[in-house]
This record gives C-alpha cells, sequence and structure tokens, in this order.
C-alpha cells in the first residue's frame, strides 16, 4: 500500500483494455518491490484473458514513473521480478500490445518501462530521460538495448552519455511518440489509441507483435518458417473465421480470442 494507504498498483478494465495505474505519487510512481510484483500479476491477467487485447500503463499524480525506489533500494529490495525483469515488465513484456501513457516524468527505469511498452502517448510536457552516469549507474533495465533500436544511434549515444532530460516534443519528431496530448491528456489519447487497436483480432495482433519484436535476429532464409509458428494458428482460429463472415455479411466482428 502507498503512505496512504491507497493500493499501489490501480487496474481498471475498460472494455477490451486492462488499465495499469502506477498509483505512489509521493515518491512520483518510483517503483517498489510490491509494485513490479504487482504490474507482473496484472500483465499475466492480461495475456491470459481472451476478453482482453491491449493494456495500457499510466502514473498517478501527474507523474509517469521517476525509476527505482531508492529508499527501497536502500533496505536492499530491488523492484525486479524473476524472469520478467523491472517492474515485472522490461526483461519480458505482455505478448499482447502495451501502451504507455505519459505525463511528467519518465526517468531511469520509468524511461525503461516506456521504452518495453509497443505505443506511445505523452504530453507535450512530459519529459523522458535515462541518467543513470549521472549517479554512477547503467540503465540496466532494457534502455540501452532498446533505446538505440528505436531512434538513430547518435541520438542514442548521446541521451545516454549525457544523461540529459529529453522533451517528449523532440520524441515526437524521431517517432519514438507515436501522439502527443495536452498536458493531462495522455491517458484518453493512450485509450483512444488502444481502442483503435482493440478493435482488431486479439489473436491476430499478439501474433502479429510477436514476429515483429522476434523476426529481426531471425537467420534470412528461416523467416517464413519461423513466422508460420505465430501465423499458422491465427489462420486456423475461431476469430479468423468470423473476420471473413463478418465481412461477408458487412457488420462489426464479434471477435472471442480464440
Amino acid at each position: 500500500m502507498t503512505e496512504t494507504g491507497e493500493r499501489e498498483l490501480i487496474v481498471e478494465r475498460r472494455g477490451r483494455v486492462l488499465v495499469l495505474t502506477m498509483n505512489r505519487p509521493a515518491s512520483r510512481n518510483a517503483m517498489s518491490m510490491r509494485m513490479a510484483h504487482e504490474i507482473a500479476d496484472a500483465l499475466t491477467e492480461l495475456d491470459e484473458r481472451d476478453d482482453l487485447s491491449v493494456g495500457v500503463i499510466t502514473g498517478a499524480g501527474g507523474t509517469f514513473c521517476a525509476g527505482m525506489d531508492l529508499k527501497g533500494f536502500a533496505r536492499g529490495e530491488r523492484p525486479i521480478v524473476e524472469g520478467r525483469g523491472f517492474a515485472g515488465l522490461t526483461r519480458r513484456p505482455p505478448v499482447k500490445p502495451l501502451v504507455a501513457a505519459v505525463e511528467g516524468y519518465a526517468l531511469a527505469g520509468g524511461f525503461e518501462i516506456v521504452l518495453a511498452c509497443d505505443l506511445i502517448v505523452a504530453s507535450r510536457e512530459a519529459k523522458f530521460g535515462l541518467p543513470e552516469v549521472k549517479r554512477g549507474l547503467t540503465a540496466a533495465a532494457g534502455g540501452l538495448m532498446r533505446l538505440p533500436e528505436r531512434v538513430p544511434y547518435h541520438l542514442a549515444m548521446e541521451l545516454v552519455l549525457t544523461g540529459r532530460m529529453w522533451p517528449a516534443t523532440e520524441a515526437h519528431e524521431v517517432r519514438l511518440v507515436n501522439r502527443l496530448t495536452e498536458p493531462g491528456g495522455a491517458l484518453d489519447g493512450a485509450l483512444e489509441l488502444a481502442g483503435e487497436v482493440a478493435a482488431n483480432a486479439p489473436l491476430a495482433l499478439a501474433a502479429s507483435k510477436q514476429v515483429m519484436v522476434r523476426s529481426a535476429d531471425w537467420p534470412l532464409d528461416e523467416r517464413f518458417d519461423r513466422q508460420e509458428e505465430y501465423a499458422g494458428p491465427v489462420r486456423e482460429s475461431a476469430d479468423a473465421k468470423e473476420g471473413a463472415l463478418a465481412f461477408v455479411e458487412k457488420r462489426a466482428p464479434r471477435w472471442t480470442g480464440r
């Protein structure tokens, strides 16, 4: 629980979207061991439920996440979940798409959470950063690996080696951020984007994400065969049949996730 006795992670279902709100505003949603495990549990629920297609993660109180809770770290706690990594997320994100809704600061591990997401919606006033080098540390929760995959190499190197704050407006210019909103509007913008995604077939969404994430290091002559592991079951699914039937009948499809 937080200092006020509230839940550290608020989980809400909105249609086919599962919304995770980090709820430690007094500490700028710094990641605790408890919250990391709660995030991991929520993402397991997202992946296991047929009636959920997309996740959204955000922070309460006008800030996304300031990174690791240093008070907890001083007590010997590390907010890492075995098999899932920092915040129960960065080492093994969910199979299904995940959208970050960013207000305020997303720093250090907070930015690494954002980089582990598939889509990013941010307030114009949001700021990102990997300031670990300023503290004698490295961004070891995926930032050093993911950032150069998502922005030009020399920009990624500058951000890591200087540790400077990076405005969301600049991140949007290089398309790291999908959509910008006015301050206070990031969650609504993320829910709008998540709704567009969730209107599509859930099995197809998850399979498409997995092929895009995993295929980068597949040998060229094996890519189509490896893709079949994900695409084949989707093609044989009830949702694929429903999609075709809905098109013929000129109606909205009724997805079951099966």
